[in-house]
């Protein structure tokens, strides 16, 4: 870090999409800037907390926020995950983001471990909307310097943005927890789940020193999907399947079952966000998956699942936002 005593000028707020995870966060950037001081023998500071404010709600259902600490020139980090109920969690952040700007912070850096409304990053059918890209507009409209989250949609939505922005990447996550799982790696195999998950696919498979089998799929309509073919030698295989998100279920849950057909033994599924909609929770523990591993991106409950296993991204962004702040590369951080 340049200065250890810029870190008296950190803040950190969180609305109410994953208040855990910003918990989480705040704890382990707390211990690694501790860390720093004890290896430089720095002057210490003061406790990293989440900073005081609340963000509820009026009578007719608008947004009401207080924030009851000052942020004068400080550094600000807003932790807002834009999951369901979207609209909802994306107003907040607008509105704690305007707040912060007008009580004239320095910098105000956005960190969005789930980037709401992604899927919508291109025309598809006449007349559609570019979701992704008003998100963007709004962000920055709304006064954000910069953006951190973790594995967008698709990688053009970088481009969307005029400030800098920080995709980080969860399948380093992934990969230490599978080879901690798994004595031989043998009879593994990693699927793509369609043509557009391949590049996230090969990297995992890079890593686990796998061969890579690919899912080609169509999709009828809005989340429905069809396997047509499976690309690759899959039969007598434990399968891993690896995506950004999962929503209702159906399609992973379509891919397992095409595998399965194929001759593969185990079906292993990864995913950076798990949204599960509706009932997919219950869809997932009735199919032939043995184990889905997401990530605390968006705020999960377990407790009616035996196959749902969460990893933290909690020092990940911990890190990223240490970095920032001291004025280092992050781009180690998405290896």
């Amino acid at each position: 870090m340049k200065d250890s005593g810029n870190c008296r000028d950190i803040r950190i707020f969180t609305c109410n999409s994953n208040r855990p995870l910003a918990e989480k966060i705040v704890k382990k950037l707390d211990g690694i800037i501790k860390s720093y001081e004890e290896s430089f023998e720095c002057e210490k500071i003061k406790d990293i907390t989440l900073g005081k404010s609340d963000v509820s709600r009026f009578q007719d259902g608008e947004i009401s926020l207080k924030i009851h600490e000052s942020i004068r020139e400080c550094d600000v980090y807003l932790i807002q995950s834009t999951s369901n109920p979207v609209n909802d969690n994306l107003m907040e952040l607008l509105i704690m983001i305007d707040a912060v700007k007008r009580a004239s912070a320095k910098r105000i850096t956005a960190v969005i471990p789930y980037y709401g409304y992604a899927r919508q990053d291109r025309k598809v059918r006449a007349r559609d909307p570019i979701s992704a890209k008003l998100v963007s507009n709004l962000l920055t409209s709304a006064g954000a310097d910069r953006i951190l989250t973790m594995d967008l949609h698709s990688a053009q939505i970088q481009g969307f943005f005029d400030i800098p922005l920080d995709n980080l990447r969860g399948m380093p996550l992934f990969s230490h927890y599978y080879k901690n799982k798994f004595d031989n790696f043998d009879d593994i195999i990693v699927v793509s789940p369609d043509l557009g998950s391949v590049s996230r696919s090969r990297a995992l498979a890079e890593k686990l020193n796998v061969n890579l089998a690919i899912i080609d799929k169509r999709r009828p309509k809005d989340d429905v999907t069809e396997v047509v073919n499976i690309i690759g030698k899959v039969k007598g295989k434990k399968a891993i399947i690896i995506d950004d998100e999962i929503d209702t279920g159906g399609s992973i849950i379509n891919a397992s079952n095409a595998l399965i057909e194929k001759g593969v033994t185990d079906v292993y599924v990864c995913c950076t966000h798990g949204k599960f909609s509706g009932n997919a929770i219950e869809k997932i523990e009735k199919s032939g998956i043995s184990e889905i591993v997401t990530l605390d991106t968006i705020n999960v409950d377990t407790k009616n699942s035996e196959k749902l296993k969460i990893l933290s991204v909690d020092e990940m962004f911990a890190l990223a936002i240490y970095r920032i702040h001291g004025g280092m590369s992050v781009s180690d951080l998405f290896e």
